[in-house]
């Protein structure tokens, strides 16, 4: 049977702040309600119905909408189909495709305007520039003033012309994610892939539950400590904003102490050195005062839910290329770890807003609010958190795909790869680099190497992993990269391979096959897109858009592509090479290593509530065991064939670092 195809955009308002609270809380408030309904069919005119002043959705539309041979689009269809069905529009998740998610996957950016800008639409099909003037208008309540009436909201007859604008603006929405959709069908996203964003989708609405008795404690006990660390550095300077930047450095240079500014890295370094004591106080103070991690409490106790269920922390296909998600409102991806081994106590206290029994015990308070983040999370009513992650995933899969035997070895046996490192690189028995013998130096050398030069890095990498922290010097480390490239010959030959068979393919425009990936060049004869792409064993595939070869900043012709800066967030030219493309490779096989284990525990019935990084959160029955997801990781995967994979983890009633 024929497909339909519907593209919709909607005009949504609510009293609730979505950049910060997120889409589930902003559509769950009881001011909630759909303003604008813009909607094309198949190849027909853009409609738009104003559901302020009567119109209503066509019976027609409400049948398309709820008819599975009609595929429902829009950008970032997460927010439609949420929005709609809490409206009382209520269709599948399954029957819904995100124009937004076929723009990541291909390696564009995100945002309507911005992905319209970078693919190369016509200026008359770009989304307009006036929308968030409007959306802050009519879609967010307004300040009463004697002026306007004391009204809390603008409505359609408070600014006719604003309005018909808005409604201009909806409707020119639809028509650049349907011209976006256009020129992304050629490099189809695999069925897959669909799966796993209504699993992200439905794994984001369900959400998951926190301890607010906890988020209250943490946040009453910080404005305590923040008052009495403020008083404790009055007294101590005499300054009337010891927050001040200058004063400080003004005051520490009174104090014979001379700093260049105040950034953390620079504090922590100075309190390494010899100090006046009321220096150094000041500076733990500051050191103690500067905990950002605090503002996670907020955002939690921000994005909560009336069932204190806090919904949508990920983002699907987040990572540009690779297509790992990452982590929204909260940011999951950068909690801070937690070493304390009395996590239940600090619990405690924190619930019960005991700021002296924290002091007492703990000392440096803003630390350990820090450290009891992550246990802010909790398992539903009656249920259990089983948490997994994969040992090493990056070492094991670089190792399969360069068939670096030795390290596939030492995987599939006693996994030491720190030890097993450092035992080929300095030629010592691995057995002897243990604890108790002096051998045993030589681990921190190979954990810093495993960790830091499977890209193609050298000094500036060890470094950059913390090499001078671990207590090596700067002068042996060209020889601990010399020593591990040495080691790993089959690992190097891959970058270089990498390299040469996407400038090969460049060159020639023929596609190039190796190591079980298939490099080529793709693009379109209507619209112009191109791209060079690398197949995955998953068969998913890596896009970079607008490739082309030009000499790079070392003289060396490389391959050059547009993506979202790193530093500046704006669609800009970079380079890549052989090292940097694996990196890429080895990370996105990682992902689909996981999402294979989230298929996996889905289909068992179970609820993953999230996951960071290689690790996976289950929201789990009493009767869920550790071992039998530990299993279900260390599984083979069908296309990863000689692939080993172990999982290791633990359960709680609370998240941590375990």
């Amino acid at each position: 049977m024929k497909k339909h195809h519907l593209s919709i955009d909607i005009e949504t308002r609510s009293s609730v702040d979505i950049s910060k609270a997120g889409l589930y809380k902003y559509a769950q408030s009881p001011d909630f309600g759909v303003l604008l309904f813009a909607y094309k069919m198949d190849k027909e005119d853009v409609k738009i119905i104003d559901l302020t002043c009567g119109e209503h959705i066509s019976q027609k539309i409400i049948d398309a909408l709820r008819d599975p041979c009609v595929i429902k689009h829009a950008y970032n269809a997460a927010f439609e189909w949420y929005c709609l069905n809490r409206a009382g529009i209520k269709t599948p998740l399954e029957q819904w495709r995100c124009t937004m998610m076929h723009g990541l996957y291909c390696g564009y950016t995100a945002g309507l305007g911005a992905t319209g800008k970078a693919i190369g639409l016509p200026e008359d099909k770009r989304k307009m520039a006036v929308g968030k003037a409007l959306i802050r208008y009519f879609c967010v309540p307004c300040k009463p003033t004697k002026s306007n009436g004391g009204r809390t909201w603008n409505l359609p007859e408070h600014d006719e012309d604003k309005w018909e604008l808005f409604k201009e603006y909806c409707a020119q929405d639809v028509v650049t994610e349907y011209e976006i959709l256009q020129r992304l069908r050629q490099f189809p996203v695999p069925e897959e892939e669909e799966k796993l964003w209504q699993m992200d989708i439905k794994m984001n609405a369900y959400g998951v539950r926190v301890d607010k008795e906890l988020i209250k404690g943490a946040l009453a006990i910080d404005d305590i400590s923040t008052q009495k660390l403020s008083g404790e550095a009055i007294e101590l300077t005499g300054l009337d904003n010891p927050n001040s930047t200058s004063q400080v450095l003004d005051w520490l240079r009174e104090q014979g102490v001379e700093l260049p500014n105040l950034q953390k890295a620079t504090v922590e370094e100075t309190l390494q050195t010899e100090l006046p004591d009321a220096a150094r106080r000041l500076l733990e103070i500051r050191q103690q005062m500067g905990k950002t991690s605090i503002k996670k409490y907020v955002a939690m106790d921000t994005a909560k839910c009336t069932d204190d269920r806090v919904r949508g922390l990920t983002q699907f296909y987040g990572a540009n290329r690779t297509g790992r998600w990452a982590g929204r409102l909260v940011q999951l991806q950068n909690l801070p770890r937690n070493y304390l081994k009395t996590l239940d106590v600090a619990r405690k206290l924190a619930k019960q807003r005991n700021y002296e029994g924290l002091r007492m015990l703990y000392g440096n308070v803003p630390d350990t609010l820090s450290q009891l983040i992550r246990t802010a999370f909790i398992p539903s009513e009656g249920n259990k958190f089983v948490v997994a992650d994969f040992s090493a995933i990056e070492a094991r899969v670089i190792a399969w795909l360069a068939g670096e035997q030795w390290v596939n070895e030492v995987f599939a046996t006693h996994g030491k790869i720190y030890e097993a490192t450092a035992s080929q690189m300095f030629h010592v028995p691995v057995e002897r680099i243990a604890k108790g013998n002096p051998e045993y130096s030589l681990r921190q050398k190979g954990k810093v190497a495993t960790l830091a030069l499977g890209y193609q890095g050298g000094v500036n990498s060890l470094i950059s992993m913390g090499a001078l922290n671990m207590g090596l010097s700067e002068e042996e480390l060209p020889d601990i990269v010399q020593r591990w490239r040495s080691a790993n010959r089959r690992i190097c030959d891959l970058w270089y391979a990498v390299e040469q068979a996407s400038l090969t393919v460049m060159q020639t425009a023929q596609p190039q096959a190796i190591y079980g990936l298939i490099f080529a060049l793709e693009g379109d004869m209507v619209y112009g897109q191109c791209f060079l792409t690398i197949r995955l064993p998953s068969g998913r595939k890596l896009y970079y858009p607008k490739p082309f070869l030009q000499e790079n900043k070392f003289g060396k012709m490389a391959i050059h592509y547009y993506t979202v800066g790193q530093q500046t967030r704006k669609w800009e030219i970079t380079s890549t090479y052989g090292g940097k493309m694996i990196e890429n490779i080895v990370q996105a096989v990682a992902r689909d290593c996981l999402a294979e284990t989230l298929k996996r525990i889905d289909s068992m019935g179970l609820q993953v509530v999230f996951h960071v990084h290689d690790e996976v959160i289950i929201d789990a029955p009493m009767e869920t065991t550790v071992d039998e997801i530990c299993d279900l990781m260390a599984e083979p995967i069908p296309w990863a064939p000689g692939l080993i994979l172990k999982g290791a983890g633990f359960e709680n009633d609370y998240y941590m670092k375990d």
